[in-house]
């Protein structure tokens, strides 16, 4: 059972589905019983001291109680899945997918914060703004930027090499 993300007003929401929604797929996609899923959680009970029994499962996948933190997190472990994704919003499944996603925006956002220091601010806003446009009014700014660097004041002799920025 594959939950699509669900778009509204051309927004994709944060949330799509509950933590019953997530249990089921989980069940379906793994051949699981609910048995088997305690006794997954079983060690991880044991290790951090929390009880949950089978008519606390059998009332998080009827959607009639959302589990709590603790047992949220029991559950991610014994599963092997993200605890944010475990309870209905849009984030890969995979605690090493979300892993590598943290860790690619962290180069992205080191990567604009050298570009602004290297370049300035208002470079980095020009370029910023310029990646909002689609392509086709990306090719009418830069030629306009073209046109503009037509202009006496950027031919002039050993100015060419000479930048705002």
């Amino acid at each position: 059972m594959k939950i699509p993300n669900k778009k509204e007003g051309g927004v994709y929401r944060l949330k799509d589905v509950t933590t019953a929604d997530r249990l089921k797929q989980i069940m379906n996609e793994r051949g699981l019983k609910q048995v088997e899923i305690l006794e997954a959680c079983k060690p991880y009970c044991e290790k951090y001291g929390v009880k949950l029994a089978k008519n606390d499962l059998s009332q998080y996948i009827s959607g009639k109680v959302t589990p709590g933190q603790d047992k949220l997190t029991i559950l991610g472990l014994a599963l092997g899945v993200n605890e944010v994704w475990l309870m209905g919003y849009n984030v890969p499944p995979g605690k090493d997918e979300l892993q590598r996603l943290e860790e690619q925006l962290q180069k992205e956002s080191a990567a604009c914060e050298l570009f602004e220091q290297c370049y300035g601010k208002e470079a980095f806003q020009a370029v910023m703004l310029f990646l909002r446009l689609d392509t086709l009014d990306q090719g009418r700014a830069i030629g306009q930027m073209e046109e503009m660097l037509k202009a006496e004041k950027y031919r002039k002799k050993g100015s060419s090499d000479k930048k705002a920025i």
